[in-house]
Order: C-alpha cells, then structure tokens, then sequence
C-alpha cells in the first residue's frame, strides 16, 4: 500500500493542496531504491533525451540542486550515503556506487536525478512579471507526459490538458510562485489510476478502454494507484524553484484490503466530474471499480 492515503472524503474539489514541508523528510527513501535507481539508470543510457533536458544557463541551478541534494543525503540517511573529498565524491555504500561530483561530463542537475529517487524539475522566471518556465528536468517517471512536449513552456502551457486549470487554478498557481519562500518549503500529493504499472509513462492522457477490457474479477490487480508526493523549494542562490516528484504506485487490490481506504477511494471516483474521469483515463473502468471498492468496503 502507497505510505499515506492520497484522497479523502468529502466533496470533490479543485484546489493546490499545500502543506508545509519539513525539509527533514525533503527527500524519501525506501526499500524500492535500488530497484527504481536501475531503472532509471537504465533509461538514462538507452533513452536519454527522453527523460533528461535542459536548456542553456541552467547549470547553476542544476549545480545549486546538487549541492543541495549532497548536504542533505548523509545528514538525512548516514547509514546510506557519505562524502569523500572535499565534496568531490559522494558515496552510496548500500550500493555501492561512487558519484564523482565534479565530473564535467554530465549537466549538474542530470547527476543530481541519479542520486535519488525523485525526478527533479527546475522552474525559473526571465524577470520581474515574467512567467516561471520549465527549463531544466531528470524526469524518468512520467506520468502520462512528455518532457520534450513541455521543456521550455509556462505553467500554464504546462498543466493545459488539467480539467479546469485555466479556470480554477491557474491564477492562484501564478500568484503562488513569486511569493514562494526560501524558507518555506511546501509538498502536495496527487493520484491517478493506471492499466500499466510502468513507472516510465511519457504517453499522453488518454480515455481509452483497456485490452482486454477490465473485469469485477481482475480490477483489484489490473488498476494501479498511482501517487506522486511534490515537494517545491525556492533555491536561495539563483531563486529558481525546483520540484521534486515521488512516484508510489500500488494495485488497487492493496487499497480494497483497508476497507476504510477502498470506501474513500470509491467516494472520491463517485463525485468526480466527468472531466476529471476522462483525464485520469478512468470512464471506461470508474463503474466496476467503484463496485469492487464499495463491495470491499462493506466486508469490514
């Protein structure tokens, strides 16, 4: 089961959903690092324009994330990870993997993706007035987009397949990033539901029936929720943003055994707008696996 229960009861509501982050939990570890480090290993050296991009004068802030990112680990997970040199190279006993730090070869902030397993995104603004942009991301765990569809694109350009963004959130989104402070760190969550427990999912929203179409007697295996925890942190030097995303998938039948969580889950698909259904490509499955949840929630 995903560590903590993304949705809750209530209406359904079109909000940012911040909290205050404690910069001690900024980065999560757990015992799928390994696992998931290979993997993005992996689509680094095969597919690299694919999950990394940067546009030019980026490297300070890319560096500035780095060394953030080399402060923080062996203060947070000692057991993990430490530093050798003069900062030149951090050190990752559990694996045993040497990051040499100051190795020119790659975009600091490509190095900087290979450390954790959160994609990290980099947010900047021109000037005063100007729109933050996305000019700089390690993003190997995609949820349903393409870095290269929205490297270089406002926010707006980038939340435009959102159901009501341009209504309901893109104004607070564009007050909120001019006023987010170096000290205060914030974290959101969000969750969609998957046919593909693929973590890589660069393919676009689409509301399109699985094949074979998913039944009562498969939906707890064959849908996977999918969270993303966000944390979002002004950097002190350059003043740019950066995200982090923490993907945690689960199938469905882990939430259906807490019954108190299938009947949220089931609440929250049943006031969803028909919008948000199809965004999360959920319309052809929202019936059956409402039923299943409602039926698990009853078991208790």
């Amino acid at each position: 089961m995903i560590p903590y229960v993304p949705f809750s009861a209530g209406p359904y509501r079109i909000q940012m959903g911040l909290s205050n982050l404690d910069l001690a939990e900024w980065i999560q570890i757990d015992d799928r690092h390994d696992v998931e480090m290979a993997e993005k290993y992996r689509l680094l050296s095969g597919n690299h324009a694919a999950v990394f991009g940067a546009q030019p004068g980026t490297e300070r802030m890319g560096a500035e994330v780095l060394a953030l990112l080399v402060e923080h680990l062996p203060r947070r997970y000692p057991e993990r990870f430490a530093v050798e040199g003069d900062d030149e190279v951090l050190v990752d006993r559990i694996a045993g993997l040497r990051h040499d730090l100051r190795d020119a070869a790659l975009h600091p902030l490509d190095r900087a993706g290979r450390l954790v397993q959160e994609d990290l995104a980099l947010m900047a603004s021109a000037g005063e007035g100007e729109p933050y942009r996305l000019v700089g991301a390690s993003l190997c765990f995609p949820s349903r987009w393409a870095l290269a569809d929205k490297l270089g694109q406002p926010l707006e350009g980038i939340h435009g397949p959102v159901p009501f963004y341009k209504d309901k959130l893109a104004a607070p989104m564009d007050r909120f990033f001019p006023l987010l402070k170096e000290d205060r760190p914030v974290v959101r969550t969000n969750w969609s539901l998957h046919d593909d427990p693929a973590l890589f999912q660069p393919a676009g929203h689409g509301d399109r029936p699985a094949v074979p179409p998913i039944t009562a007697a498969d939906v707890g295996q064959r849908l996977h929720l999918r969270s993303e925890r966000q944390t979002l942190r002004r950097l002190p030097v350059t003043q740019a943003i950066l995200f982090t995303i923490r993907t945690y998938q689960c199938p469905v039948a882990e939430v259906a055994a807490e019954p108190a969580n299938a009947a949220l889950l089931a609440d929250a698909l049943a006031a969803m707008p028909p919008e948000t259904l199809a965004y999360k490509g959920m319309t052809h499955h929202a019936a059956t696996l409402i039923a299943y949840l409602k039926a698990a929630a009853a078991a208790a």
